[in-house]
């Protein structure tokens, strides 16, 4: 029904964004919502998916077509709702997922919240060999490893709360978060640069 949306970020929390359109907030929920943070009070352009059930609709928001491509195709998947398909795109890692379904790696699959060897097994039953139709330019990458630098120490701020607010609706325990959270406390990020590193963790 919706294809993507323009207007203004009024708003940034840890579940959801809303977009200003010709005086009408829309409430956007995204992987990972503090990574608008930067873009507050400015125009920006987010990719829709409007989910639909008997007793609720709601808008989901992504940065890239490809990003929709994947959180759709994910929620064609026995055991896997939208809470569960965002938890797996927030990591920011679309090609690590996309490597993970083609190679059957169950191991990396299971660290995301919610998904369990069943579902880790269905995902890769039920997507692998059709993804590269939907995220053909991660397949010749898929092999290239990332890297993020480190700050200067500065102990547990407002960033790294707010991280692990985000982190916490992505459906990560307080356990894991507060694991993470003490590896990071001696780094200075952004929100957006600490929720990305959390997670990079969280799938080691």
């Amino acid at each position: 029904m919706y294809d993507f949306i323009k207007g203004t970020v009024d708003y940034v929390g840890p579940e959801y964004i809303v977009v200003e359109n010709n005086g009408i907030g829309y409430q956007i929920v995204t992987p990972n919502p503090f990574s608008y943070s930067s873009n507050v009070q400015q125009m920006v352009q987010i990719f829709i998916y409007h989910h639909v059930r008997e007793d609720a609709e709601s808008l989901f928001g992504f940065s890239t077509r490809i990003e929709k491509a994947l959180f759709t195709k994910l929620l064609n998947v026995t055991g896997i709702g939208p809470k569960g398909a965002l938890a797996v795109l927030g990591s920011g890692q679309v090609d690590q997922v996309v490597q993970a379904i083609e190679n059957e790696d169950e191991a990396f699959l299971v660290k995301f919240p919610g998904v369990g060897k069943k579902t880790a097994r269905q995902m890769i039953l039920d997507l692998k060999g059709k993804l590269e139709n939907v995220v053909p330019d991660y397949f010749p990458n898929l092999f290239n490893d990332g890297s993020s630098s480190a700050g200067k120490a500065t102990g547990f701020n407002e960033a790294l709360e707010e991280a692990a607010l985000a982190l916490k609706a992505l459906g990560y325990s307080d356990k894991e978060i507060q694991k993470v959270a003490k590896k990071l406390d001696d780094e200075e990020m952004s929100t957006e640069q600490y929720i990305k590193k959390a997670l990079q963790l969280m799938l080691k």
